[in-house]
């Protein structure tokens, strides 16, 4: 039996009373038919508990459970000695020594022990009004684009363009900016009433005029003070839009204007003709629909993701990290007005991550309101709403946002909870950052990077007023992450004692200020007020993840990371943007920290403007700005290939392990993924960039011994640098809700090595035992599932 809470026109008084009756059914339901998801990454047995015992009882049980396994003695350092590079392999990767040990002892023998999960029932003021979703844990509206107030009643009004001028008659230049009919809901641009495809949208440069070239090559440009009236034209002859018929425009019947096209996203088709997924968290879970960005969950459940179960759903249907469950219904529940909460007793692994349910403005809203459909998620739907790819690198956000969400590591018990994830989307807030003007940075002078502190700032706000779990700690055991291209550079002192994850571990040790070369995320002028002293990456208590790589098919069926020694055929490869010496160069001096434009000029294999090539050029170093046809191939084919800053972080990091080469790193004082807690020393070369003319002559005095161990290790980690548990959900959706198993999904299954999820929980486990501030704590009330020898020793 099942309950889906649509709407009442009932009492809640009567609808708590059939809630408490179906309930009690469906526990019943449960323990008569026992229920197994399909997926089951981590290997959790889940075994159903048939007695019914107190919480308080089960926990006992646990305890003496968790005795018995105390009784075996650990002598790690002897057990697992490290190898000549002072490495210890934990599941084929050489972490660190004392990392290695630890996780080798005590990783591999965590137990499972009982958790109490609440699970939640307040009600939402009128349910939301349809315009929200209730979150059932604080009675609050989470509302939908373009409303507002306790029960979403309140309708914003986010216009499209800037007040007017003679000059500018739709105001100055917005992505926005709207000649036609604005939707205040979300500040987007569409052809209107009165047109033949209303909901078409008129996105940016196709409302208004366009000035072609003066001199071949040069870019058109725009002219924002000009509207064009021609894309509602019906003559055929014009480049219309607004009411051209795709038929005829595929057929060249009519002509259109070639700078409209489908930005938003839910549309597809050359004439937005085609309605299709939009991207959401997790899609929703299979509990909700997916509104431009938005899930709108089905009565019973609520979160940013429609995972979390209220009272009100139906236990059949929980989330597998919820399931096999030992529910207790209070004996008073028949009687009671309202069903507040109930306990769900479950089987679980720490680490234990509890994920606040944050005001949608911090992530649902940033989704469903960008205006350009690529911006900072990872994948995308086509005609038959099956999945593509994205090369959005700032889509590991996301990634791993959905990993935790569905992750049987996360708990909605924050007093048993580990960690907490504050999930902030930064990768939306800077590329939306030039939108609407209700996202207007004029406060901010611009600067991308302020704007984005305020949100965060914003973010730990709430969560302290909200509840009550950062004073315990002051913050060290919550979780944030920074996608963008300087990282944590500009987070906000208040958080600064939390783990920061970022792609961008500058310790500050040499680059001490701001490296981007671009002035809007430059955070050099931000006020030591807001931001502090702090650096931008801290080892001792951070972690730097790769950044986000698409599944690429033709990569994982030819095995590039596999190729071997003999067929690796050029000594060092470097393919990318050179700096201000090469045609579209970047301009900048101070683009890569220069360190990019050091390397072209001792290697250039490539003539510069002026014809030169670097003054130590070799047949077999590549070092060029011309774009590669086959790009992963010519990594795959190089024994080193270059890691190099860019505005900020770059991607060559994950490029070089993904394609089974070692990678040289060249940035001084700026750590790497995972480069504080695995051996970089076994897989990769760190080249000091005073070193730069000397870095063939290192690599040549390499022997054959040391690069076959190098390359041996790539092989053995480079798993760790795919979002692989991201990805496998969402073949697990299509296939649920489409039947498609596309080819990446069969190539991505075979995979059975760790990826960078099960890495970040690897390194969470080590931190909850081996972090120096946790031994303050009094944890002898808490079951960790480990060996005494594994546990913090309380100061």
């Amino acid at each position: 039996m099942s309950l889906a809470m649509q709407k009442w026109t009932c009492s809640w008084s009567l609808a708590a009373t059939i809630a408490s009756v179906i309930l009690l059914a469906s526990v019943v339901h449960l323990f008569l038919y026992p229920l197994t998801p399909a997926f089951d990454y981590f290997g959790v047995q889940r075994q159903i508990q048939t007695s019914c015992v107190t919480a308080n009882e089960t926990i006992r049980k646990g305890n003496q459970h968790g005795i018995e396994v105390l009784t075996a003695g650990l002598d790690l350092g002897h057990r697992f000695p490290a190898d000549v590079h002072n490495a210890v392999v934990y599941h084929g990767a050489p972490w660190k020594a004392e990392i290695g040990r630890w996780l080798s002892g005590c990783d591999s023998a965590v137990e499972r022990v009982i958790i109490v999960e609440k699970i939640s029932g307040k009600p939402c003021k009128n349910d939301c009004n349809g315009c929200g979703v209730c979150n059932h844990e604080l009675g609050q509206c989470q509302c939908f684009h373009g409303y507002s107030g306790d029960g979403c009643s309140e309708r914003l009004q986010h216009v499209c363009n800037y007040p007017e001028s003679p000059e500018l008659p739709y105001g100055r230049w917005v992505v926005s900016i709207c000649p036609a009919q604005c939707d205040t809901t979300r500040a987007m641009c569409f052809c209107g009433k009165g047109s033949k495809y209303p909901n078409r949208p008129v996105a940016e440069a196709c409302g208004f005029k366009i000035k072609l070239p003066s001199e071949p090559g040069a870019p058109k440009l725009t002219e924002w003070g000009k509207p064009d009236m021609d894309i509602f034209t019906t003559n055929s002859s014009l480049a219309g839009w607004c009411n051209v018929d795709p038929e005829e425009a595929y057929a060249e019947k009519v002509h259109f204007k070639e700078e409209c096209d489908c930005k938003y996203d839910g549309l597809m088709g050359q004439f937005c003709e085609l309605h299709v997924q939009s991207s959401c968290i997790n899609q929703c879970s299979g509990h909700g629909h997916c509104r431009g960005g938005f899930c709108q969950c089905h009565g019973g459940w609520y979160g940013a993701d429609c995972s979390i179960p209220s009272v009100f759903s139906s236990i059949k249907e929980w989330p597998h990290w919820l399931l096999p469950a030992q529910v207790d219904v209070p004996g008073t529940a028949h009687f009671a007005e309202t069903i507040v909460s109930i306990s769900a007793s479950v089987k679980k692994r720490r680490p234990l991550l509890y994920v606040y349910e944050l005001p949608p403005q911090f992530n649902s809203l940033l989704l469903e309101g960008r205006h350009f459909k690529f911006e900072c998620v990872n994948r995308l739907y086509d005609h038959r709403n099956a999945t593509f790819w994205t090369e959005q690198l700032y889509g590991a956000q996301m990634a791993l946002y959905e990993s935790i969400l569905a992750s049987p590591y996360r708990t909605l018990n924050g007093e048993e909870a580990d960690f907490f994830f504050v999930p902030v989307l930064d990768s939306c807030i800077i590329t939306r950052a030039d939108d609407a003007p209700h996202l207007s940075m004029q406060e901010h002078s611009g600067l991308r990077s302020s704007l984005t502190l305020e949100f965060y700032k914003k973010a730990y706000d709430h969560i302290v007023e909200q509840y009550a779990y950062w004073n315990r700690s002051a913050g060290k055991d919550h979780i944030w992450f920074f996608s963008w291209d300087e990282g944590a550079c500009y987070a906000p002192k208040e958080i600064w004692n939390s783990m920061m994850l970022v792609h961008w571990g500058n310790t500050n040790s040499k680059h001490n200020h701001s490296t981007t070369a671009y002035w809007a995320d430059n955070w050099d002028e931000i006020s030591s007020d807001r931001r502090g002293n702090h650096p931008c990456f801290d080892p001792s208590k951070d972690l730097v993840l790769p950044a986000w790589k698409n599944p690429d098919l033709n990569s994982l069926r030819s095995k590039l990371w596999s190729r071997p020694r003999d067929q690796r055929k050029k000594l060092f490869y470097f393919n990318g943007n050179l700096g201000p010496a090469y045609s579209n160069g970047r301009p900048e001096a101070t683009y890569s920290m220069g360190i990019r434009q050091k390397l072209a000029e001792e290697f250039g294999s490539s003539p510069d403007k002026e014809g030169r090539l670097g003054k130590q050029h070799q047949d077999d170093v590549v070092v060029t700005p011309l774009r590669s046809e086959n790009y992963h191939e010519a990594l795959a084919s190089s024994l080193f290939c270059g890691v190099m800053p860019g505005d900020g972080w770059s991607g060559r990091m994950e490029d070089s392990i993904l394609q089974g080469c070692i990678p040289v790193i060249i940035q001084d004082g700026i750590f790497l993924p995972y480069e504080n807690v695995l051996n970089y020393e076994s897989f990769a070369v760190r080249i000091r960039e005073d070193e730069i003319p000397n870095l063939i002559k290192i690599l040549r005095g390499f022997n054959e011994t040391e690069i076959e161990f190098k390359l041996a290790n790539v092989r053995k980690i480079w798993q760790r640098f795919l979002y692989r548990d991201s990805i496998l959900l969402e073949a697990e959706r299509q296939k649920s809700a489409y039947g498609h198993v596309d080819d990446w999904a069969l190539e991505l299954s075979q995979l059975v090595e760790d990826d960078v999820f099960a890495t970040f929980i690897q390194v969470l486990h080590y931190k909850l035992h081996n972090d120096p501030w946790r031994r303050l704590l009094d944890r002898r009330r808490r079951n960790f599932g480990l060996p005494q020898e594994c546990l913090a020793k309380t100061s």
